[in-house]
């Protein structure tokens, strides 16, 4: 083959492999994770009612969870490193060793893997883990095998759980001095020296004496229950194990005594559900007792012969759901240091009958609720003076006096909701000074006068509600900061002048129809932050709205929408400055009356970061909608049927938030939604959710439950289009190229012969410029194209000794016509050396030049040692504004940065510089 030729075809293979390569490099772009949801809690605390996933714990925010996992090391890889909250649920038998050594983070880990064992260097990495959980969730408990040491690593573990786990061939386990909490739950203990045996540093031997254990004890809660079979403790089980909390819930103790078990402090112990028939006497042994919670068992007397020895230390005493009929004469003079005390869900109604005794100046909380009371007497609790809250939900009780409340002064929190209440007697308040809550929903209440909330001198939160509708009358209380108010038919505010609540913070409305009362009155709310209305279509037309919140809310923050029909509505959002989230649910923007369109209604809030859609019957989505939305970071589409993807929602793609979830999601089968695939796993910067499982359908009958990305991939191939740009791509440039080799009188064939050489020895296994088909990428805007066209390439591309004979990649003139240009450019920086980006005020504020510097910054951080990262400044900038900035300059080095900004510009120096860069860049690769 003559040379010439030769030449030609390695020009031709080159640009072939090129294209392979972009391709290669594509498909490995993933951040949709099949069966994982990430999210962060701190945007958004309710997401879990969307979409169910692990408990954080507090101060806790970024959650994965992955479901159906089979293959952990697959799964993980495509996790973040910074993860701090991780669920795992599949099929995972065996954890290999430091599973999870790339999550330096992590600090809570949840395994719902059917795991049956555990090596000893499987949580090796984890420094910071704080809580740790074995769940099997099924009616038979499954074997797990732990080695000895598997938790040594663990150096700051504070909670440790097993739930539906048997350890029976486990033993000499070692726990971290950092423990404080151990739950073995449903976990076939049979009696408490199996402890021992798993973990012996958690108690003294039978033969060692309470000072001869080395350090302080350090385990506070002690979780077993549900062991069915742990009927009894045996003498010296615990000996030498000190507790706060021992919870033994669900366990048949019909007969403890814990006293010979050996255990020597106990603070609080938990006996739920055990089926008790009295109160156990045989706990005297611990006088430092605070707690006792006795609920669902078959307690029908308190005391027996009118004394509940041993309990002088005792602060919470639960009794709930038991048989209780009444109470002992001088019962709380027994429990001296008595402060919370639960006696709901028992039988001392209908008349609330408290002995003459009982009397208690500590007794801070009572719960009454749900106790069949019809009628609380005159000085019912007057000698409880010290009360604070006071818990009566859920009785018969039709009316209160002063009286009844009478001694009361101390209390703060009163709950009457879920009563048969129909008139609020005036001043029956009068002697509750000190209350801040009052909770009133669920009664009969037709009208609520503002002077019948007199009497508190600091009410902060109040809740009514009644079963048909509700009348409000002013004054109501200055001092409020929540208030909730529900009403089956209708709320009607009845006032005579505009009286605003000044401090209301957190307002919630539920009803049907909201009214005003007389037409030409407002309201004001100057200091609202929370917003929430339920309810019907008439409380959200417009006019309902504007009459209500007529003036701005310069402070709301939260507005969460629900409407409960399926009629039209007219909505705007308007004078909403601070609105951050905003929640719109069962809204049928597109109905065939409504006049209103998702952007119309968005525009008003470019500010938001958060964004739930649930029920609306969008059917539709195009770019306009979200346009205006510059500062949006999460982004919920739930319950949506038929719904349309114009493709014109990949303008929106360079400023598409960081999260974006799809909840039972119904798309239309049609091939103008086929960038969904490409743009859910190929966005370096958002997280897509569900749409892998999401279905498509062609018409309103089409039950045939077709895969999106099925239909997507059958119906819509993309081949024709890639091979058609291909060969049209190749001829042009062989148009192009061939008619200039030919002519030796160029001055530049030599610089194209350089190219062409190095193809071949590329091609024999030489490897001369590495891996990389450009030296550099540039990033520019628009308005600096100029300069970097007529100023900076030329400079830098002109061959030796004039230049630099540097190959640059320039979007403008190497993306190929008709080529996605986001996949360009993912695949065009992934194969440069290093990429410079130019720039001025105009580039930080241009959506694809912030685009290319996160992308940029990404591969700096992630493939640290492959690429890097310049920065040419033409003018004057604070550096403060370059996204991550903080980031940037923890990896970047002083001649990573090329100040230009003076105006002379120092071509040899700033070519020198930009070569050294670049030849190290080259080393490290190589």
């Amino acid at each position: 083959m003559p040379r010439m030729e030769r030449h030609q075809f390695c020009s031709v293979l080159l640009i072939l492999i090129l294209l392979t390569l972009v391709s290669l490099t594509l498909t490995g772009w993933a951040w949709t994770i099949p069966d994982c949801i990430i999210a962060d809690s701190l945007l958004f605390p309710n997401l879990s009612y969307y979409i169910p996933f692990c408990t954080s714990a507090p101060g806790l925010h970024l959650l994965a969870s992955c479901s159906n996992v089979k293959n952990l090391n697959q799964t993980l890889k495509r996790v973040p490193r910074n993860t701090e909250v991780l669920c795992l649920q599949g099929m995972v038998p065996t954890l290999p060793a430091k599973a999870f050594i790339r999550f330096h983070s992590l600090q809570l880990l949840r395994l719902q893997l059917s795991t049956t064992s555990v090596t000893s260097r499987t949580f090796q990495g984890l420094d910071q883990l704080q809580y740790l959980f074995f769940d099997h969730h099924a009616p038979c408990c499954l074997s797990l095998f732990l080695s000895p040491n598997c938790f040594e690593s663990l150096r700051s573990l504070s909670s440790l759980s097993f739930q539906g786990y048997c350890l029976t061939y486990s033993q000499s386990i070692y726990l971290p001095t950092s423990l404080r909490h151990l739950t073995l739950r449903n976990s076939c203990l049979t009696k408490f020296q199996d402890l021992q045996r798993l973990f012996p540093d958690l108690l003294l031997s039978t033969s060692s004496t309470p000072n001869t254990k080395p350090g302080a004890p350090f385990l506070e809660m002690l979780d077993l229950s549900y062991n069915l079979q742990l009927k009894q403790a045996g003498v010296r089980d615990l000996y030498g194990l000190t507790l706060h909390s021992l919870i033994l819930d669900g366990t048949p103790l019909r007969a403890l005594d814990l006293t010979d078990s050996g255990l020597l402090h106990l603070h609080f112990l938990s006996l739920v559900g055990t089926g008790i028939e009295k109160v156990p006497a045989s706990l005297t042994g611990y006088s430092e007792l605070r707690a006792l919670d006795l609920g669902k068992n078959q307690i029908q007397n308190i005391l027996e012969n009118g004394e509940i020895p041993g309990y002088k230390a005792l602060e919470f005493l639960s009794l709930h759901d038991n048989h209780l009929q009444t109470l002992p004469t001088r019962f709380l003079h027994t429990l001296p240091q008595l402060q919370k005390l639960n006696l709901s869900m028992n039988k001392l109604g209908p008349i609330l009958e408290l002995p003459e005794g009982l009397f208690s100046t500590n007794l801070k909380v009572l719960d009454l609720s749900h106790n069949q009371l019809c009628d609380v007497p005159h000085g019912a609790f007057s000698l409880l003076s010290q009360l604070q809250e006071l818990w009566l939900s859920g009785n018969n009780i039709s009316s209160l006096s002063n009286e009844s409340l009478q001694g009361l002064r101390q209390l703060r929190t009163l709950d009457l909701s879920w009563n048969q209440i129909k008139v609020l007697k005036p001043g029956w308040l009068s002697h509750l000074p000190a209350l801040t809550t009052l909770n009133l929903l669920g009664t009969y209440l037709e009208n609520i006068l503002g002077i019948q909330l007199q009497g508190p001198k600091m009410l902060r939160h109040l809740q009514l509600g009644s079963y048909p509708m509700l009348d409000i009358y002013p004054p109501w209380p200055p001092t409020l900061l929540s208030l909730e108010i529900q009403a089956e038919s209708c709320i009607q505010f009845m006032i005579h002048s505009g009286q605003p609540f000044l401090f209301l913070e957190n307002l919630t409305l539920e009803t049907s129809i909201l009214l005003l009362k007389p037409d030409n009155i407002t309201i004001h709310f100057p200091s609202l932050r929370r917003l929430t209305l339920r309810g019907y279509s008439f409380i959200f037309s417009t006019s309902q709205l504007q009459r209500f919140f007529p003036q701005q809310l310069p402070l709301l923050e939260h507005f969460f929408i629900w409407c409960e029909n399926s009629y039209a509505v007219d909505l705007y959002l308007f004078g909403m400055p601070r609105l951050r989230v905003l929640e719109l649910g069962y809204l049928n923007f597109f109905y065939e009356s409504s006049t209103m369109k998702l952007e119309m209604l968005l525009k008003e809030v470019p500010q938001l970061q958060v964004l739930a859609l649930s029920h609306l019957n969008l059917r539709n989505l195009s770019v306009s909608s979200f346009k205006s939305l510059q500062d949006l970071k999460l982004l919920l589409f739930n319950s949506e049927r038929a719904l349309e993807m114009n493709s014109n929602l990949q303008e929106f793609i360079p400023q598409m938030p960081q999260y974006v979830y799809f909840s039972d999601v119904t798309f239309t089968c049609q091939c103008e939604a086929s960038w969904l695939e490409s743009w859910a796993t190929r966005a370096p910067n958002t997280f897509v959710y569900g749409l892998e499982k999401s279905i498509c359908i062609a018409n309103a009958s089409d039950y045939s439950k077709t895969l999106l990305f099925s239909f997507l991939a059958t119906n819509c191939p993309h081949g024709t289009e890639f091979w058609g740009f291909l060969t049209s791509f190749i001829l042009l440039l062989l148009l192009i190229i061939l008619p200039l080799i030919s002519c030796p009188k160029w001055s530049w064939l030599h610089h194209l012969w350089t190219l062409f050489h190095t193809c071949w020895w590329k091609l024999c296994g030489h490897r001369l410029r590495g891996q990389f088909n450009y030296d550099v990428f540039i990033s520019y805007c628009e308005e600096d194209q100029a300069w970097v066209l007529e100023e900076l390439v030329p400079v830098l591309e002109k061959a030796p000794p004039e230049g630099e004979g540097l190959r640059l990649c320039l979007p403008a003139r190497d993306f190929g016509i008709g080529n996605d240009r986001m996949e360009s450019m993912i695949a065009s920086m992934g194969k440069s050396r290093a990429t410079l980006c130019v720039l001025t005020g105009q580039a930080l504020a241009s959506p694809w030049c912030n685009l290319e510097l996160r992308l940029a910054t990404y591969h700096l951080v992630a493939r640290p040692g492959t690429t890097h990262l310049l920065l040419l400044f033409l003018e004057p900038l604070d550096r403060q504004r370059l996204h991550s900035y903080h980031r940037l300059s923890r990896w970047l080095q002083k001649e990573d940065y090329f100040d230009l900004s003076q105006g002379k510009v120092e071509w040899n120096s700033f070519c020198e510089q930009l070569k050294r860069r670049l030849s190290k860049a080259g080393q490290e690769r190589d």
